[in-house]
């Protein structure tokens, strides 16, 4: 501990986050009040409501170092959630990992559009089957089975560890015995069978643009859930190629795109006779989600 430390007293609950907040205003970073705050409550396992009745709580010197070491990871753009090592997604705690993308409240606006299809299915069959296409930590697919407790999932995705991650984000989070993983790249491994939900969050993003993002997803996300390809349009393709054979009667394809993509996604699986079924904005009014179904004839 510094002299100014000393002088100043044991660290507390209020100080511990006021030194985050000036670290990550001098850092530059865009909202040094919310990320000290969420950092450090989530390091001590506090409320919000125990972070404002307890801001002169001490912290003993074993916490006090956990949590600097982690605003000096958070100076250098770690993103929050990778120090904390889970994020909250549509109600449930998922565990994250390198192999894996974190998941980001825009995609819980896949789930919110997908939720009354996959209920309609289910409440028409006594059950629904639903296919994760490169599903990471699980996201979309284990939000989806917390919504409808007669629905089952498969998720894939090429990273072994990934899969890992998906499978006891499962049941950590009460659905692991609805819940299978497989280790395949789109579609290659899938066993013929028909799935009534279809849903993506593939890798969208231009080869070229990938080293401009923000060092939060750039040296943090695996490049591979982020890298679409020369157009970031190539996983777009492979699922529209494929995605037919896969969808039972009356199935739906849902996927998360980059905020310029609506109309060249569209024209890709419109060639591959699927109609627009649906199109959402996320929070900044961009276009993020398109709902597509077989063209009836």
């Amino acid at each position: 501990m510094s002299e100014d430390a000393e002088k100043a007293g044991p660290d507390t609950v209020g100080s511990l986050i006021a030194e985050a907040r000036q670290r990550f205003t001098a850092a530059g970073l865009a909202d040094p009040a919310t990320d000290a705050r969420v950092l450090v409550s989530g390091l001590l396992r506090l409320s919000a409501t125990a972070v404002v009745l307890g801001a002169n709580q001490p912290v003993d010197a074993e916490q006090a170092i956990l949590v600097r070491s982690a605003i000096d990871r958070r100076a250098v753009r770690e993103p929050v959630h990778r120090i904390l090592g889970e994020r909250d997604f549509y109600g449930l705690t998922l565990k994250l990992s390198p192999e894996t993308l974190e998941p980001r409240p825009d995609t819980e606006i896949l789930v919110d559009a997908i939720l009354p299809h996959l209920r309609r299915v289910a409440a028409k069959k006594g059950g629904a089957l639903i296919l994760d296409l490169g599903t990471g930590s699980g996201a979309i697919a284990l939000a989806l089975l917390k919504e409808c407790e007669t629905a089952q999932a498969t998720g894939t995705d090429i990273s072994a560890g990934a899969l890992t991650i998906a499978a006891n984000n499962a049941y950590l989070n009460g659905v692991g015995e609805r819940f299978e993983v497989l280790e395949s790249a789109w579609f290659e491994k899938i066993e013929e069978r028909h799935f009534d939900i279809i849903v993506s969050n593939p890798p969208y993003i231009p080869t070229k643009v990938v080293q401009a993002l923000e060092p939060e997803v750039r040296d943090f996300d695996p490049e591979r859930a982020l890298d679409g390809g020369q157009d970031g349009l190539f996983a777009y393709r492979a699922i529209a190629d494929n995605a037919a054979s896969y969808l039972a009667e009356g199935g739906v394809v849902g996927l998360e795109i980059g905020y310029d993509q609506k109309q060249p996604v569209t024209q890709i699986f419109e060639a591959k006779g699927f109609s627009l079924l649906d199109a959402r904005q996320d929070y900044g009014g961009n276009d993020r989600v398109l709902l597509f179904h077989p063209r009836r004839t």
